[in-house]
């Protein structure tokens, strides 16, 4: 059995429409005019135990919303969901032992106590044992390398030692899946470094099933070999995050160093010029068209150097959520765990 199964899931909100002017605000203390809004639509996915899957999608999209559904934060409109064999929104004591939720704007810790007053109150919330729960906290504290800061209040630690603590405090008492939301939201790139290293050796150790949300694409390439990609409420990637390029990513960067010190004067011919800096240039080009134009380019100049690359995982990604693309729901093929 998959640890977390996803079929069908719906999330609607009725969201009340105010419109403008004084009679219409009368008017509306008498009738309300609403409007359904799709937060999630059939959302169909699942991970096998001890996958960590990025959750991707822009903001609004529903991957929020889709974690709370699975935290049994939310009830769902529609469809079906299991985690570890639980339904999440009958909030059973059994499944709320066995996930953890970290959501990076919000916090979980007693603002104005020391985090190890927290540690304390998740021990007795959880029933945890106290030797294991020694144990348990000494590893986390020196993985994350935070033992000094234990006896400081939480509001006077800055934000990537916060989250640092945060995590603890979800892994106390040894979840099987993880959910993660936007985990290193504002934090500055060390800390982004350490939280990515700290997840990706405890995820390998522990075989913990993780689904995590990220708009920072050094996250996810560092973490994650599969990729659920969801826009609007629907699904439109599930697989490996390596296929976004090739299915999405229409054009690739040719790199060219020319000899001598000018560059030729009709080099857009062969792409988009998006970088010049002489003797150096940086042309995109349709991903079908790089052969001939490599052939062409290497007859025609003399180049000293020659490179081609892949654009940016982020900028592809954006583009899905920006460019109509009529034809990815034909492409897409069915969601898969891998």
């Amino acid at each position: 059995m998959s640890a977390i199964e996803v079929h069908n899931l719906t999330k609607t909100y009725r969201v009340y429409r105010k419109r403008e002017g004084v009679l219409a605000s009368v008017t509306g203390l008498f009738k309300r005019d609403y409007k359904v809004v799709e937060a999630v639509k059939d959302v169909s996915f699942s991970l096998e135990a001890g996958e960590m899957v990025a959750f991707l999608g822009p903001n609004g999209a529903g991957k929020t919303t889709t974690l709370k559904l699975l935290s049994g934060l939310l009830f769902p409109a529609g469809g079906d969901a299991r985690v570890l064999g639980h339904i999440p929104w009958k909030r059973e004591h059994a499944y709320r032992r066995r996930f953890s939720l970290v959501m990076g704007q919000k916090n979980q810790l007693w603002w104005d106590l020391p985090a190890q007053e927290s540690f304390r109150l998740h021990k007795e919330i959880y029933r945890i044992e106290p030797e294991q729960f020694r144990r348990r906290l000494d590893e986390l504290v020196d993985l994350l390398e935070v033992r000094k800061l234990l006896d400081q209040p939480v509001r006077e630690l800055s934000l990537g030692e916060r989250m640092r603590m945060e995590l603890i405090a979800a892994l106390l008492h040894s979840p099987e899946v993880l959910l993660l939301d936007e985990p290193t939201i504002g934090l500055d790139v060390v800390s982004q470094r350490k939280v990515q290293e700290f997840l990706k050796f405890y995820q390998a150790e522990q075989q913990i099933t993780v689904i995590l949300t990220s708009h920072y694409m050094k996250d996810v390439e560092a973490l994650c070999e599969r990729a659920v990609i969801i826009n609007e409420g629907e699904i439109k990637h599930d697989g490996p995050l390596a296929d976004i390029l090739d299915r999405f990513s229409r054009h690739k960067v040719v790199s060219l160093q020319f000899a001598g010190s000018e560059l030729p004067a009709d080099l857009g011919r062969y792409g988009t010029v998006i970088e010049s800096r002489p003797p150096r240039v940086k042309l995109e080009v349709a991903r079908h068209e790089v052969p001939e134009v490599l052939t062409s380019l290497l007859a025609t100049f003399n180049i000293e150097d020659v490179s081609v690359n892949e654009r940016p995982l982020e900028e592809v990604i954006a583009e899905m959520f920006t460019t109509p693309s009529p034809d990815i729901s034909d492409q897409q093929p069915a969601a898969t765990a891998t």
